[in-house]
């Protein structure tokens, strides 16, 4: 654990999966933005280090919180002690993984595990500062979900499911919380430069155009300035991803089907 000032009355963001990628790029703009953090990941000696370097670098507190939210004691003990922190203004629901190959042939406690942590976790680190953000009438809520959310592709189907979960979770909620004050988000990018595909050891260059390729600041920017902008529910970075999902939505499920034969051995 990493401290500026133990008695801060700086806001409190909470980003999970922050010791690479997408989180650690949110953990870093948040430290800009003046947010002490909760850093959450499996990672313990990466997330230390993270911690240490945005406080010295942005003068926050930071925490680095060493969890595996896949796990029924590492989502419930993070939920109990955000619920008494009572204090969170930002969560970034961001911990996540990919897998390869259809589901006849991929271990079911894989599967179970992605269920766990792209669904459960989610839900009850959601459900733990809701009525806090409902109470002070401040707070955004961001999921990260994916493009993929949008479409279905054979060797992704629970990856493709559990994204739409994301998506459609925060697009109902955003329902219900209308008028409160609280604000929440389904990110879904396309393809990003993180170490997301090279966990998967997937080849970037194959069959993946060169512009279909955002960067994390770019992709946690549009999000954080839609979150503290009044922006829409759901966020898809670049314009080219968005008119690829306007197209997803009304092209017939032939043409889809295609296009999965070409692009669906990736992750987005």
């Amino acid at each position: 654990m990493t401290t500026t000032n133990p008695a801060s009355l700086r806001p409190l963001a909470v980003v999970t999966g922050a010791s690479a990628g997408l989180g650690r790029e949110f953990s870093r703009q948040l430290a800009e933005r003046g947010f002490d953090l909760l850093l959450v990941a499996r990672d313990a000696d990466r997330l230390r280090a993270l911690a240490d370097e945005l406080a010295l670098q942005h003068g926050v507190h930071a925490e680095a919180w060493p969890a595996d939210l896949s796990r029924d004691d590492g989502m419930r003990t993070l939920a109990e002690h955000l619920k008494a922190l009572d204090r969170v203004m930002v969560l970034v629901n961001n911990a996540g993984f990919g897998t390869k190959g259809k589901l006849a042939t991929r271990p079911v406690g894989e599967q179970a595990t992605m269920l766990e942590l792209h669904v459960m976790a989610p839900m009850l680190l959601t459900r733990a500062v809701l009525p806090g953000m409902i109470e002070r009438r401040e707070g955004r809520i961001i999921t990260v979900a994916s493009v993929a959310s949008f479409t279905a592709s054979p060797g992704n189907v629970n990856y493709c499911a559990t994204k739409a979960y994301q998506r459609v979770f925060m697009e109902a909620l955003a329902m219900e919380v209308a008028g409160t004050g609280v604000q929440v988000q389904a990110l879904c990018p396309g393809f990003t430069h993180t170490e997301f595909h090279d966990r998967m050891q997937i080849d970037k260059t194959k069959g993946i155009p060169s512009w279909a390729w955002l960067t994390a600041d770019r992709v946690v920017r549009e999000s954080l300035d839609a979150a503290f902008g009044d922006g829409p529910v759901v966020v898809i970075p670049g314009k080219r991803y968005r008119g690829v999902v306007f197209a997803l939505r009304h092209m017939p499920m032939w043409v889809r089907g295609l296009m999965q034969e070409r692009y669906g051995r990736a992750r987005i």
